[in-house]
Formats: C-alpha cells, structure tokens, sequence
C-alpha cells in the first residue's frame, strides 16, 4: 500500500472528528507502508505528527516514535524545509513528554513556539501550546500550565478548530482550574466537554472526564460518589485499550479511594469495639438493618483486597508500558495499605523504592509524596517503640530529614494538598513522643490549615484533624487559654485565634447538647453549618 495526500487526509478528518476506531483501523491497514516511512516522501513529517497525535488519542504507545524519527538523521534534517523540521520536533517533543523526560519536552515545545508566526500551520502552534501546558502540569507547575492550556483553548476556538479538540483541551483546563479552588467551574467545564465528546468514540477524553470528575469529588470526602467516576473511567479505558497508561491511573486512584474508605470503616471498627454498650444499643433500638463489628471487618477486608488487587494490575499496565512515575504511584499507594495494615518495614521499603523512581525522573512530586511516607513509617516505628532508646532517636531523626525534605520538594511544586500533607508529616514528626516540640508542631499545623481550601473535607482533613488533638492533648487546652488571656499569640492573627478557640470550644459543646447541631448552633449563635465545619475538622462527623 502506497501512502499519498488522500490517506493522510483521511487520517487527518477522523482525529479531527475524533473517530478513533476509524483512525486505528486506518494506521493498522497501512502499516507497512508508513513502517517503512521514507523522509524523502512527500507528507512525511505531516503523517509522523499525525501518527504522534494518534497515539495521543490511545494508539499503541509513544515508542512506536522511536523507530520512525531515527530515519530523519541529522543530515536529513539539514535540508528540511522549516514547517517539516518543525512537525519533526513537535514529534520528538510529544516522545519525550509520553517518555517522562519533561523538561525535554518543555524545552523542544517552547523551540517549537518561538518560531515565526507563518512558518507553520496555526493547528501545529495550537498543539504544541496543549503539549507544553500537560508537560508542566506534570512538574506541578499549575500557573505555567494554565497559561498554555487556555492559550490551546483560544487559539482553537479563534481559528474555528473543531469542537471536539476544543473540548479535549477544556478536560485539562477544568483540572487546573480545580487546582485554583474553582471546583464549580471546573466541574461544569467537564459537563460542557461531554457534550461534545458524548457521541464519539474518544473513549480516552471520555474516560479522561470521569477520572477528573472522580479526583474533583474525592477532595471533598465524597468518596463513595469518587468511586462511581472511577469505575465508570475504567469501563472506558478498558473499552478502548485495555493496556492504556490512563487505565492505570484510574485504577491507582480507585484503589486509593478504596483504602479511604477502609480506613473510615476502621474508625467506626475501633469506635464501637471502645463503646460496646453503645453497638447493642443501637442494634437494640434501630429499625433498619445496623452492620455488625463483623460484617464491618468483612468489608474493610474486601476494600483491602481490592485496592491490593487494582495495584497489582496497575503495576503490570505501567510495567508493560515503561511508565516508571506510574510504578512509582502504585508503590507509594502500596506503601500506605502495608502501613495501615501494620507492616511498617514493608511500607518502609515501598517508599524508598518510590523515592528512587522520582529521583531518577526528577520528579518532585513523586519524591515528596515518597517521603512522606517515609517519614510516616519512621514516626510509627517511634509509636510502637520498635528497638532500643538509640534506635527511637535514630527514627526519630530519619523522620524529622525525610519530613523537612519533603516540604522542601513540595514547594517547587504549585501543589497544594502536596504541600499540606507536607506540613502534616513535619507536624507529625515534631509531635512524636522523640521530639514533643508542641510550638512548632503547631505552627505547621497552622500552615497545613491556611492550604486546605473551603470545602474540601478528604483525608487530609482526617490527618490535620490527628495532629491537632495529639498537640492540643500533650500541650493541653489551659496552656492555649492562658497564653491567649495575655495576649500572647505568637504569629498568629486574631483570624486564626478565633479559629482555634472554636476548635477547642464547639466539640465540647457538641458532647453537652447531646451531639446536635442545632443545638450548639443556638446555644452559641453560630451557622450550622460552621459547627458542622469544625466538628468535620476535628473528625469528629462521618463525611455525608
């Protein structure tokens, strides 16, 4: 098969369109032709950027570029024309983010954007714009990414693209808007992108939809509701390549919904074998079925199992796939079901070896998250005193590194919940019965408080909620009351006071009235739904 400007044309109207089963079947019917692709042909560079584009969309994998961008040697590449030396380079841009190499792939797309306005298509400019703006949505560098993605967006929609590009670049938008605080907006562009991508088989940006939708609900502790996104997500992805890195992921992320879920019914576990009186009376006087304590350790085992389970084939997708950040993921979500389970130096491990991926693909993010855990298992081998006095300082010591290095990592990143979990893990360590060192305990409590925005109410909540009872526990509320009766604040402002006060005042209030809302609502004067607010931060209510 010979392949001419009526094929590539082809090629180019269904990704347009995005008819992805069409497109695929196309590329497979041709190729040993483009297999055997000869940069002397005329379209040559056009249908290596289409193929680059393809396997963007879900076709096989980026590695499928490497034997086809060795036939443009540098000798080749010398009496290119500009427009095909530059598709060449989008190509190898395109390789290197889908490679991990992203600092690679930033430096070759901004190459690719300082080009002359005319020397290349607008569509190429667009592109490169949506490629530059994911490669620095990768290094947790969200304002840079924004940039971009909106500039795809506009560019798109100005030169009258097609919808169905337009709202594949939105589904980007709306997650980096999310990353802003902007969770209507963001959730509502995901809304208008599926309208567009509903009917067409794209079922990469289809599943991409629900894995953000399920990523936007988890934060606000609606776990159950994340869940249904994910699976939903991983039905699409598998339809569509059952070996896709984005398949994977979704897998990694309903696997770490299903551990918050484990961990909740572990509260509620521990509650009722602390309160047994209560667990029979509830059982005594209730008119809907009540779980049992072993029906809840039943289905906390279950989640377990399963989140085992996804991570297990998750690893075997981004093994097959070369995908190291991706194994370093699942090694880290590994690592924590080994810590709730009770193996710490099984954890320990996990996190080392996540640490060692990040490390070698400069990945900040993966690093930090790697010794956040790290510095949980150290502060967990303080609290199960596990070896001799200098085996606890050394631990001791261990966390304090890995908790200072991971809040240095995560601010070079413009992630925020990555930089609160941070501050919880230097709480934490500083809170450990080594150290005790309440005052600055407090103080990254504080910070970890000021990131996490309104209305988000996930695991983080739980863990600030953690460490604020063990300092307010060991420090001791009359120390807080009396310090604050001087005047003395610290660096706090009388915003942050308040706050703390109320954290301290509305659970025992709470516990007086009986648990009701209204209740502590009326007897202080305060909005319901601020009592609700703070008894969720002090985990002392179950997310709805």
């Amino acid at each position: 098969m010979t392949i001419g400007p009526q094929f590539v044309e082809e090629l180019s109207q269904a990704l347009s369109l995005r008819r992805v089963s069409d497109g695929i079947a196309m590329l497979d019917r041709a190729e040993g032709a483009w297999a055997e692709l000869d940069p002397t042909q005329p379209n040559a560079t056009k249908l290596l950027l289409l193929i680059a584009q393809w396997i963007d969309v879900g076709y096989r994998d980026h590695r499928l570029l490497e034997c086809l961008l060795i036939r443009f040697p540098a000798e080749c590449r010398r009496s290119l024309p500009v427009e095909d030396y530059l598709r060449l380079r989008m190509v190898e841009g395109f390789r290197a983010l889908s490679a991990e190499e992203v600092d690679t792939a930033i430096e070759i797309l901004d190459f690719v954007l300082r080009a002359e306005p005319g020397m290349a298509d607008d569509h190429l400019f667009t592109v490169a714009h949506f490629w530059k703006g994911r490669a620095h949505r990768k290094k947790g560098e969200y304002e840079l990414a924004f940039k971009e993605i909106v500039c795809a967006r506009e560019q798109a929609q100005k030169s009258h693209e097609d919808a169905v590009f337009t709202s594949v670049i939105q589904i980007h938008e709306s997650w980096l808007l999310f990353q802003k605080g902007l969770r209507k907006e963001a959730l509502h562009l995901l809304s208008h992108a599926e309208v567009t991508l509903r009917n067409t088989d794209h079922y990469l940006a289809r599943g991409n939809i629900e894995s953000a939708r399920g990523r936007i609900v988890r934060h606000s502790g609606e776990y159950a509701k994340a869940l249904e996104h994910f699976e939903r997500a991983i039905d699409l992805y598998s339809a569509g390549n059952p070996d896709h890195r984005n398949l994977a992921r979704a897998l990694v992320n309903s696997a770490d919904v299903k551990r918050l879920l484990a961990l909740q019914l572990r509260k509620r576990i521990d509650s009722r074998a602390l309160k047994p009186d209560q667990g029979r009376a509830e059982r005594q006087f209730s008119v809907a079925p009540v779980a049992t304590p072993g029906t809840l350790r039943s289905r906390y085992q279950q989640l377990c199992d399963e989140a085992i389970s996804q991570l297990r084939q998750a690893r075997e997708i981004y093994a097959l796939q070369g995908h190291c950040g991706g194994i370093g993921a699942v090694t880290v979500n590994s690592g924590y079901l080994h810590l709730d389970g009770g193996d710490i130096d099984l954890a320990a491990r996990e996190a080392l070896d996540a640490y060692r991926i990040g490390h070698e693909k400069n990945d900040q993010i993966l690093m930090a998250r790697a010794r956040i855990l790290q510095a949980a298992t150290e502060n967990a081998k303080i609290e199960e005193q596990l070896g001799e006095e200098v085996d606890i300082a050394l631990h001791a010591n261990h966390a304090k590194q890995f908790s200072d290095e991971a809040l240095t990592l995560a601010k070079h990143t413009q992630n925020t919940q990555l930089l609160a979990a941070a501050y919880i893990a230097r709480g934490m360590t500083e809170a450990n019965d080594f150290f005790q060192d309440w005052e600055l305990a407090r103080q990254s409590a504080g910070e970890a408080t000021n990131l996490i925005g309104e209305g988000e109410n996930d695991h983080l909540q739980d863990d600030l909620a953690a460490l604020k009872t063990r300092i307010m526990r060991a420090s001791g509320i009359n120390d807080a009351l009396r310090g604050w009766s001087e005047g003395m604040f610290g660096d706090k402002t009388f915003q942050q006071v308040t706050e703390e006060f109320a954290e301290i005042v509305i659970p025992k209030v709470w516990q007086r009235e009986g648990r009701k809302i209204s209740r502590v609502a009326e007897c202080l004067s305060i909005s319901p739904k601020k009592v609700r607010r703070i008894l969720r931060r002090a985990g002392l209510l179950n997310r709805p």
